[in-house]
């Protein structure tokens, strides 16, 4: 883990200026374009004041070692407009605008390829649900690929053109000067968004942007055996995005109780009351299980709590197969007897029962 206060110098307690100042003299002195040039150097000094240069940031760092909101990597989530604009030797400048491209530089977010939004959505099943699986289908507002074009831009069979603005390279070059010497930046062009071709004819239905917002419907498949809060990945049905891949589609399940049936990994356990006399002298009783009633034989001198087992009843299985369905038995104990019924108790008694 990388001490950010050492890499600029510092002790842990610096102001917010002094941070700055020490960036600011740092980076002069490492920048590539420098006799004293390192762009190692030049990039972990532009990374630590990414992350202390931001109050957020900052005071995650110093908590648990490590910034979650984009800090800590490579540059990731550096605002180098936070610099402002300052002067030197009679130059204005501002450093937000100089950098602006600075992840894609040094292998930042730029050279990952663009991607959508995510989208989350909840969705409530049955117990029933839950076991055997389930088909359900969603309706999305979303940014949705441009049925017309196909993500293209342009209208169907339309002839791709070089992009004059970029004359085909997908990418701007531009030179800069600032305090820290001519600095170039290479962006992605805004034209043809780094492709280096459009097409001729620009679609009518999207505009040329290659999605349009619209109402989509979703086929979700909820396998059987799923667990209450598990979530469901579709990879590419998230939000779409211009030149680029689709963000994903989560749904977490949440899975309303049965009243009577619960779930004990691949089984399934229910409560069966039977009378004292059943358990002593045996007995046969239907039970509902989620494949319908099954006839339960109840062996003689059964005890309290006991678990009686149907194979092959519970929650199917990814591999193939099913659990089991779990009887547990609680004897019923009658609260009154009447004067016969304890008359033959107390023979019972006498046999030593």
């Amino acid at each position: 883990m990388k001490d950010y206060y050492k890499v600029l110098g510092l002790e842990k307690g610096a102001t917010k200026e002094e941070v700055k100042k020490a960036f600011r003299k740092l980076a002069a002195q490492y920048h590539p374009d420098k006799k004293t040039g390192d762009e190692a150097k030049f990039k972990e000094v532009s990374e630590a004041y990414a992350v202390l240069g931001d109050e957020k940031k900052r005071a995650e760092y110093d908590s648990y070692g490590r910034a979650f909101n984009g800090g800590g990597g490579g540059g990731g989530g550096f605002d180098w407009s936070q610099m402002g604009g300052f002067g030197a030797q009679g130059m204005d400048f501002d450093l937000g605008d100089i950098f602006e491209n600075f992840n894609e530089m040094f292998g930042g977010a730029g050279r990952q390829g663009r991607r959508g939004h995510d989208i989350s959505i909840d969705i409530q099943l049955s117990f029933h649900e839950s076991i055997f699986g389930s088909n359900r289908t969603v309706i999305l507002s979303k940014h949705s690929t441009c049925d017309t074009c196909k993500g293209s831009g342009g209208e169907p069979d339309s002839e791709m053109v070089t992009c004059t603005t970029c004359n085909g390279q997908g990418r701007l070059r531009e030179t800069r000067q600032s305090i820290l010497g001519n600095f170039t930046t290479v962006r992605e062009c805004a034209v043809c968004r780094g492709r280096g071709k459009m097409p001729k004819h620009q679609c009518k239905t999207c505009q040329g942007r290659g999605i349009e917002k619209r109402n989509e419907e979703i086929d979700i498949k909820v396998p059987a055996g799923i667990e209450n809060g598990e979530v469901i990945r579709m990879t590419g049905r998230g939000e779409a995005i211009q030149s680029g891949t689709p963000g994903d589609l989560y749904i977490k399940l949440h899975v309303q109780p049965d009243t009577h049936i619960r779930r004990n990994g691949s089984d399934l356990v229910r409560d069966l009351s039977i009378k004292l006399t059943d358990a002593l002298l045996g007995a046969t009783y239907k039970v509902d299980t989620m494949d319908g009633a099954v006839d339960v034989n109840i062996p003689v001198g059964v005890k309290q709590g006991e678990m009686l087992r149907i194979r092959g009843k519970g929650v199917p299985s990814a591999r193939g197969g099913r659990g089991d369905f779990l009887v547990k038995i609680d004897i019923a104990l009658p609260q009154k007897l009447s004067r016969k019924a304890k008359t033959l108790v107390e023979e019972l008694r006498t046999e030593g029962i």
